[in-house]
């Protein structure tokens, strides 16, 4: 979905900051949040379109203001209390007040389900425009491309929608490809030779 999750290529958050000797956990509970979200992804059915979703559905203030694991941890909650296998009482009485995901806005009856592409459209080479499209549920195409013309560099075979998977059960497998954008091309900054590659399903390209 379109929201501040998506913060590739857009201006006005400062430099990305790097931390020297970056450990993988800065605490314990981070640590553990990681294996506990695993066990309860798998425990709940839940896949990795699923999880990305209710990270997307967060409060902005909560999302901009909290760190990557504490995503983790308001997702995987989420997902539990609306599956019904906690409750968000339970989890006031143990840790206070717990933020939770903002509801999804659009119900697995609503997903508009695409035809599998089985036979790609495009090949190495081939000049490409991404759909200037928005997108109200999950989808894995950056707002900073859109609109944007690239070039097919690779044909990663076929991989299920995440567009429907994060919302239904259903499993649409379309074409996937790496597509080249020129930095220029992107922003309009003048970098002459920097480029930035992105996966992109079949269903968000155009012929450029």
């Amino acid at each position: 979905m379109d929201g501040v999750h998506d913060l590739g290529g857009m201006q006005g958050f400062g430099p990305v900051e790097v931390e020297p000797d970056e450990p993988t956990f800065h605490g314990e509970w981070e640590a553990r949040t990681f294996a506990v979200a695993g066990g309860a992804l798998g425990a709940g059915g839940f896949n990795t379109p699923m999880f990305r979703h209710a990270i997307e559905r967060m409060d902005p203030g909560h999302y901009l203001t909290s760190s990557y694991f504490e995503h983790w941890l308001t997702a995987v909650a989420t997902l539990l209390v609306e599956a019904a296998m906690i409750s968000k009482a339970e989890l006031d009485a143990r840790a206070g007040t717990f933020a939770l995901s903002r509801p999804a806005t659009v119900a697995p009856d609503d997903v508009q389900l695409v035809s599998g592409r089985h036979t790609p459209r495009f090949e190495v080479g081939d000049a490409v425009r991404v759909r200037d499209a928005h997108f109200g549920g999950h989808t894995r195409c950056p707002g900073y491309v859109r609109g944007k013309v690239g070039v097919v560099t690779r044909f990663d075979g076929e991989w299920n929608l995440p567009d429907v998977e994060a919302h239904s059960p259903e499993r649409v497998p379309q074409a996937l490809y790496s597509v080249r954008f020129s930095a220029d091309e992107l922003w309009g900054d003048g970098q002459p030779g920097v480029s930035v590659s992105v996966d992109l399903w079949d269903s968000y390209l155009e012929h450029g």
